[in-house]
């Protein structure tokens, strides 16, 4: 069963075109990956999926249903946190399950935060800390935390450790992939990254997008079964192989551009 869908999917910005005719899909419970050149339209795409922007032409489904506008069925998790900063990081997360699950007590809540702060790494004491106090690895930790938080099927990543020091996005990106690992019912994951070697070690399928006005120009499929650990990726032919195959089509698109 596909759990998301994008059907010839075309989008402008100020009368340019971003997006034209973009089809894609993901199964249920993949971690797919969305590669492509600076300003191709990868976070267009992932805000079109989040529902807080509008396709001119097209259409987008999650288990078969039109995106109409945002909605708890999806997380997102951006690069700049999206955290409010006047909250402590605990209200933070509390906020987000106060609108998934309404009819929870409010200990219930925080005992819930509490649970999913420890999941990624944080203890009690950050949970009355405002964003300002935290580092920034802390700082996604607790957007992670609230994503998983509100269990939602779909899980939207724009770039999320691109501002990171390369020691935090290596552990950051361990415990997205052990977290989405562990459900029991996975998440479907949608992670838009610069970074081929990102890629190449979370997803389980890779979409490469071509210069603006986007489309789909390479597409791979991973799978679990042929993931390889952190330490032996750049000794595996395949994997480098892969890489090599990554790096040239996108900075063939890369040429293009500077051509035109």
């Amino acid at each position: 069963m596909l759990n998301i869908a994008v059907n010839n999917v075309s989008f402008s910005y100020d009368e340019k075109l971003i997006l034209s005719d973009l089809t894609l899909n993901a199964e249920a419970g993949a971690f797919v990956c969305l590669l492509g050149p600076s300003g191709c339209g990868k976070s267009t795409l992932l805000r079109l999926l989040a529902g807080l922007e509008k396709q001119d032409e097209g259409e987008l489904l999650i288990n078969d249903k039109k995106i109409e506008s945002a909605g708890l069925q999806r997380g997102v998790v951006f690069q700049d946190y999206g955290l409010f900063p006047w909250m402590t990081a605990g209200e933070n997360i509390t906020i987000a399950l106060k609108q998934r699950y309404p009819e929870m007590k409010r200990e219930e809540r925080k005992n819930k935060a509490l649970e999913k702060m420890s999941d990624v790494g944080l203890d009690e004491s950050v949970f009355d800390k405002l964003p300002k106090e935290l580092s920034g690895g802390m700082k996604q930790r607790c957007a992670i935390a609230r994503a998983f938080g509100i269990d939602p099927p779909v899980l939207l990543m724009d770039e999320p450790f691109a501002a990171l020091d390369a020691v935090t996005r290596a552990k950051l990106q361990d415990l997205v992939l052990n977290l989405w690992k562990q459900e029991k019912n996975r998440k479907t994951v949608f992670f838009v990254t610069h970074d081929v070697d990102e890629a190449l070690y979370l997803a389980t399928d890779i979409y490469v997008l071509g210069q603006a006005p986007s489309k789909v120009i390479a597409q791979y499929q991973l799978g679990e079964k042929q993931k390889v650990k952190r330490e032996n990726m750049y000794e595996n032919k395949n994997v480098m192989g892969l890489r090599n195959q990554l790096i040239k089509i996108i900075n063939d698109e890369i040429q293009l551009k500077v051509q035109c």
